[in-house]
């Protein structure tokens, strides 16, 4: 007999499928069941590592959060992640295994199906309930065949279907309806409930026509759940937060924006410190205020940098350090700061050599083996833009191809297990490090705002900052209450167990 399941589909990509998951898993939770979260194929660049080194989608990790759990591979067997407009790295069971055209994946997803059932086997043997999240849209009719994330896995589960739709978009009688007439009638009857996501105003200004959809589909709509302003990661990097403009506080931090740009999360904790504004750059004159200048990871660091270039953005980056502004530099960006990039085995590009920045005195060879870990940096030779900061341990994660050969002029500010990881330059107002996570606590960049408040005569004394998974425990739980107010909660219990 199999266990218990719970599949959300949506009739599009991001109507808050991943969201809703996490809601409905903290429900679960807190209701006393064991639960855990699984998403057949996952596409993002915003990824995660597991303790064992894995690499999976940083939505699952955040749905293993709110369960609860430590994030398992088990939860996203398959993870592609796009490095141009028609290749993606395609990664199997948290190791990547190469990159494949969209056509060529088509071809290979048939040799997934059965791993696939097998890895959501023995997660499901672990727990009483698995929530089960579906990607873009069951009614692709041109993807039916090669199916392995929507009703293929649901089918393969046993598992019930709630179709999510999108208010906030408009016409979500239209999709919602669409969506199930496109459905083969096995696939229909999967489909136990609807829900309307992201509303705005009076419920009962909806009535009449959810009533319609109901005759209609002949499927109930279990709920009406109001728009959430979320701040928790996002699935990709289709986000309100890159568009979104924070006003000038006392420290002004200016993420540049990438085209490729990945594991965005990493500026999350920023958005939680007192008198800190996070906006993110795409223009020269974005830059103009900035104090602290952020290259971030990117799933394609040459092709970024050259994008950089087009735009002028790199004579902008190297004017603001030569104006003693902080450039700081996370994985790809941190790649970016130096004299050259080379790619030899053409990992990230078919463009073989470019040159960097020249803002640190390194090299950079992209080698074939990616590394994939969680790490603990310590800080060392801090003084200036991380004065204070000496001896400080900062957890994170690595997720890169790059090899650093370092220069005379690049002195060592980050260790991890006594390797050098990260550098600066001479007078320290240029660094780089390849770990994730360094603001999640809130230390280090506390160090860094604290010495841009000095600079401007201010108080240098802030609150101290709400830590990131602090911050997400109590979204989960707000989330929760938000969604079981707005569900039938006893209808989806019935589902579950397959009263309905």
């Amino acid at each position: 007999m199999r266990g218990k399941s719970l599949m959300v589909q949506g009739t599009a990509s991001s109507v808050g499928k991943s969201v809703l998951c996490a809601a409905l898993l903290r429900i679960l939770k807190q209701d006393g069941w064991r639960v855990a979260p699984f998403k057949a194929q996952n596409m993002a660049l915003n990824s995660f590592v597991t303790k064992d080194g894995a690499e999976i989608g940083r939505a699952q990790a955040m749905q293993a959060q709110a369960a609860g759990l430590e994030p398992d591979v088990r939860m996203n067997p398959v993870l592609l992640k796009p490095t141009s407009d028609r290749r993606s790295q395609v990664i199997v069971d948290g190791r990547a295994i190469g990159s494949m055209t969209a056509m060529e994946y088509q071809q290979y997803k048939p040799q997934l199906r059965r791993q696939i059932r097998e890895t959501y086997d023995r997660l499901e043997n672990t727990v009483d309930c698995v929530v089960i999240e579906g990607a873009g849209s069951p009614a692709e009719i041109n993807l039916r065949d090669g199916d392995i994330v929507n009703m293929s896995m649901a089918e393969a589960a046993d598992a019930p279907v709630l179709l999510v739709g999108d208010i906030n978009l408009g016409g979500v009688f239209a999709s919602l309806l669409g969506t199930v007439m496109l459905l083969t009638e096995e696939e229909r009857a999967r489909v136990k409930g609807v829900i309307i996501n992201k509303f705005r105003g009076d419920v009962k200004i909806l009535e009449p026509g959810l009533r319609m959809l109901e005759e209609r589909i002949h499927i109930p709509v279990v709920g009406v759940v109001p728009w959430m302003d979320v701040e928790l990661e996002d699935e990709d990097s289709v986000t309100e937060r890159f568009h979104s403009v924070q006003a000038a506080g006392s420290v002004n931090v200016a993420v540049v924006r990438l085209p490729h740009i990945s594991n965005f999360t990493d500026f999350q904790a920023l958005n939680l410190m007192e008198g800190v504004s996070c906006n993110y750059a795409e223009r020269p004159e974005e830059l103009a205020g900035a104090d602290v200048v952020i290259l971030p990871g990117t799933k394609n660091t040459i092709e970024d940098l050259l994008y950089l270039r087009r735009r002028g953005m790199d004579a902008a980056i190297v004017r603001h350090a030569r104006a003693d502004g902080l450039v700081l530099g996370i994985c790809g960006g941190y790649q970016m700061l130096g004299t050259v990039l080379r790619d030899p085995f053409h990992v990230e590009s078919r463009v073989p050599e470019v040159s960097g920045l020249g803002l640190l005195d390194m090299e950079v060879i992209f080698a074939r083996e990616k590394r994939t870990r969680q790490a603990t940096g310590r800080v060392e030779c801090a003084e200036g833009w991380l004065k204070n900061a000496d001896g400080m341990l900062v957890d994170g994660y690595e997720i890169h191809a790059g090899q650093n050969q370092f220069g005379p002029r690049c002195v060592p500010w980050m260790r991890m297990d006594g390797e050098i990881d990260g550098v600066r330059n001479p007078d320290g107002n240029v660094m780089g490090s390849y770990l994730h996570g360094l603001f999640d606590d809130g230390q280090l960049f506390g160090c860094i705002a604290a010495h841009v408040r000095a600079q401007k005569g201010l108080d240098t004394a802030a609150e101290k900052p709400l830590t990131l998974d602090a911050f997400r425990e109590r979204e989960f739980d707000r989330i929760a209450a938000i969604v079981r107010e707005s569900l039938d909660m006893d209808a989806i219990y019935a589902i579950i167990r397959g009263e309905r």
